[in-house]
């Protein structure tokens, strides 16, 4: 006799086994109305998303559960088909499995089972289901805004159901160094000039030393750490300009501004700023979501996250970064969930959105 799994582990095996790299998520999009509807719920499907929505018997405020549909490629490395779910020993491999096919498996579930229910007393459940959130791309913002008003919010992104009350931002920086280009041969004595890799290296040993003032109490410093260096004409020509792409890490406590500004006034290298949207997102001190989730599951630790997600566009409401999987295990070869965090996320949700929504 075939197992028997329960309704989020079912549907997150499908979502597994439907291939949804960024760009091509509408067969996941799809997958995902036609089970919310199929369970009697409201949804709609459109280019910015799913959106899932269960009413409450009486006005209120609106909570939303939020994740995304899309997955990065495969890679190399793997073991098992990626898009093959496989349980094994309590967990199920493949690629979204935990980023975030796990937590838009549990979420969706979790509004089934509150409808079953009658519906939350007051205000309403949406889950949102974005494209894109592993690019550049991602529809979120779009989503959000067809939502409407938005009072408190759930991210779900694998956390193993520990709660991630601030979550650092994301700059890209190149650093710029210019110099002068010369017969190497010629170097040592050819007169006054500036090699412009030894310029960018010399700004490079540096970066470590930027930030040591306004530590974040949860986060700590922001981190500047290089990721690409490019440079010279050839072998035996002096550069005439080296180039490093800076990946750096913020926090509340450092606006991607004054980041830009601290990194102009102490390097020699041109500091030019590619993207600064993705600022850093904290859960506000007196968080009532917070209170609710910490009281349906008490055992969940508080942490800073440093990693980005679809919460910098929910930025300005209460919330907090919540579901089932480890993030460690995102985007890696052989990817998993264990099966009993999702149906402990499915519990999770069920039950905030019926504290949350009286």
């Amino acid at each position: 006799m075939a197992l028997t799994w329960p309704a989020e582990i079912e549907l997150l095996k499908a979502l597994v086994a439907t291939p949804s790299i960024s760009g091509s998520e509408e067969a996941a999009g799809r997958l995902a109305e036609e089970t919310a509807r199929g369970w009697g719920l409201d949804v709609v499907r459109d280019d910015a998303g799913v959106r899932v929505e269960v009413r409450g018997r009486a006005p209120g405020p609106t909570l939303a559960l939020v994740s995304h549909l899309d997955v990065v490629p495969p890679g190399e490395g793997w073991v098992r088909d990626p898009f093959v779910p496989s349980i094994e020993e309590g967990r199920l491999y493949g690629r979204g499995s935990g980023d975030a096919k796990g937590p838009v498996a549990a979420m969706l579930t979790a509004a089934a089972d509150l409808a079953e229910k009658g519906g939350p007393a007051a205000g309403r459940l949406v889950v949102i289901l974005g494209y894109g959130e592993e690019t550049r791309h991602t529809t979120m913002p779009d989503a959000v805004e067809r939502t409407g008003a938005i009072d408190a919010a759930i991210v779900g992104e694998p956390t193993n159901l520990d709660f991630a009350v601030a979550q650092r931002g994301l700059m890209m920086v190149d650093l710029v160094a210019r110099g002068d280009q010369r017969h190497a041969g010629y170097a040592a004595d050819d007169g006054t000039f500036t090699n412009a890799a030894v310029s960018l290296a010399a700004d490079l040993l540096l970066l470590g030393t930027l930030f040591p003032d306004r530590p974040h109490p949860i986060l700590g410093a922001p981190t500047v750490t290089p990721t690409m260096l490019e440079g010279g004409v050839s072998r035996n020509v002096t550069p005439p300009h080296a180039r490093a792409v800076l990946d750096v890490r913020s926090t509340p406590a450092w606006p991607h501004a004054e980041i830009a500004a601290r990194l102009r006034d102490e390097l020699e290298s041109d500091v030019i700023v590619t993207s600064d949207r993705l600022v850093p997102c904290e859960t506000p001190a007196a968080s009532r979501l917070l209170a609710v989730a910490s009281r349906v599951r008490p055992q969940a630790t508080r942490f800073g996250s440093p990693t980005c997600s679809d919460w910098v566009f929910l930025r300005h409401v209460d919330a907090i970064k919540c579901g089932p999987g480890t993030s460690r295990r995102s985007h890696t070869p052989d990817e998993y969930v264990d099966l009993h965090e999702v149906t402990a996320a499915r519990r999770f949700y069920a039950r905030v959105a019926e504290e949350y929504l009286r």
